[in-house]
């Protein structure tokens, strides 16, 4: 049996005028390029647990007809893709199954939409794939494969966690390569997709099974760039901590995503510049307490914290860990003088890098529910618009054009050579000092 793992790789800005903008500026260039070069941790993973009898590819696709003439070996395709670009992965699906070839859909946007999946699918799979595919693949083989695999509501154990099968990719195509050590996140934000909405539960990886997939890693690559594909990964600090001493007798250099937290912690910001960590995202959202109220749907952790995000960040950045801070434009409770102010924010806090996104209803989250109760979402179902940076819904206090006017006018401040050379400039002087 051959079996095609296909990631429908790439994500396009449907505002043209912004598609065109941030062509021209250096700082969201860069970005884009490390987001976009990101194999599918997910279908890696699941290769790991496929038999050996199974012939295996691994494949990316950014326009359907990049597949080639050889597509047409597999018996069966397993499609994985971001919710932004679905339709293009049910597109890809449909012409498999013109050909007679079987079709396996997942991931997180199948599980949260799995009626309109399974209209395009020989087999959804819900929940976590690790929980299902081994069945998958023995009813596959013996000509009994089920349309559904649902798994949802269970919890797959990451002690049981296999290592990717990196050895199927072309290596010499990534600028980093991608490592989970834990899955879910506490904090539970009503915008975020993360993966605890398929789990029950929000679990950490021993630290053990990290470090012989950074391994399994070096040994295709001598000198790696890490990213923790995790939610938040020091939300745990005790398990952060060991992972830390880990990765410093790994000698990588790293990147993860966490909350400003870590900045209560020295002896975890120690670990942290010693064991390699380049870079943590924070996702900051605002710096308006108002803004942040509510954004959590079981505390406001959040807007607790925001009269120290600034203390936060110098006091990170001093440990020579440069801060990727992100904010969501669009909120409800903003209007369209915080703009200035997120560039006021920017400008004082000398972040080094920083991330700006429009807020986004993607589905099966608390905010895609809220909004479409409100009549609130422009189409429910333009999963296209799931970019981070098109608008699909009406904001509360200001126009769509408001929005999207005034994000544009944003991406040109904080994006250009000028602002992202005077944040790591400012940086650099934080650094020496300290």
């Amino acid at each position: 049996m051959k079996l095609g793992l296909i990631a429908m790789s790439g994500v396009r800005v449907h505002n043209q005028r912004l598609a065109d903008l941030g062509l021209t500026l250096p700082g969201f260039v860069q970005r884009s390029e490390v987001i976009a070069s990101l194999p599918s941790l997910a279908l890696l993973t699941l290769a790991a647990l496929t038999p050996e009898e199974v012939e295996l590819r691994y494949l990316e696709v950014d326009e359907l007809d990049d597949l080639g003439t050889d597509a047409e070996a597999f018996d069966c395709v397993a499609i994985s893709s971001y919710s932004a670009r679905i339709k293009d992965a049910y597109a890809l699906a449909d012409r498999f199954r013109n050909r007679g070839k079987k079709v396996i859909l997942g991931g997180l946007h199948v599980s949260a939409m799995p009626e309109e999946a399974a209209r395009h699918a020989d087999c959804i799979v819900l929940g976590e794939g690790e929980l299902a595919w081994r069945a998958v693949i023995r009813d596959l083989q013996r000509g009994r494969l089920q349309k559904v695999y649902d798994r949802r509501g269970e919890s797959f154990d990451l002690a049981d966690a296999p290592v990717p099968r990196f050895d199927l990719l072309d290596i010499g195509r990534y600028n980093r390569l991608t490592v989970q050590t834990q899955r879910g996140c506490p904090l539970d934000c009503e915008f975020c997709a993360a993966s605890l909405r398929l789990s029950s539960k929000f679990k950490t990886k021993p630290v053990d099974k990290v470090v012989a997939e950074v391994r399994a890693i070096k040994a295709l690559w001598s000198r790696p760039f890490i990213e923790l594909a995790d939610d938040n990964t020091f939300a745990n600090k005790a398990h952060g901590k060991r992972l830390a001493r880990a990765l410093a007798e790994e000698d990588v250099r790293w990147f993860t995503e966490t909350d400003l937290s870590v900045a209560d912690d020295d002896a975890l910001l120690s670990l942290l510049r010693d064991s390699g960590c380049a870079q943590i995202l924070v996702g900051l959202e605002s710096p308006s307490r108002q803004a942040l109220e509510g954004l959590e749907t079981k505390s406001n952790w959040k807007a607790d914290r925001a009269p120290r995000y600034l203390e936060a960040i110098e006091k990170i950045q001093s440990y020579g860990v440069t801060v990727n801070g992100c904010f969501i434009l669009g909120l409800d409770g903003t209007d369209r003088d915080s703009f200035q102010e997120v560039l006021d924010f920017i400008e004082k806090s000398a972040l080094y890098e920083v991330q700006i996104t429009v807020q986004t209803p993607f589905p099966g989250t608390p905010l895609y529910e809220r909004l479409k109760s409100q009549n609130r979402l422009i189409k429910p179902e333009a999963w296209e618009t799931c970019t981070l940076f098109d608008v699909n819904f009406v904001p509360q206090h200001m126009t769509v054009v408001e929005l999207e006017a005034r994000f544009e006018w944003l991406m040109g401040e904080i994006y250009s050579e000028a602002a992202t050379g005077r944040r790591r400039g400012a940086f650099r002087r934080t650094a020496r000092r300290a």
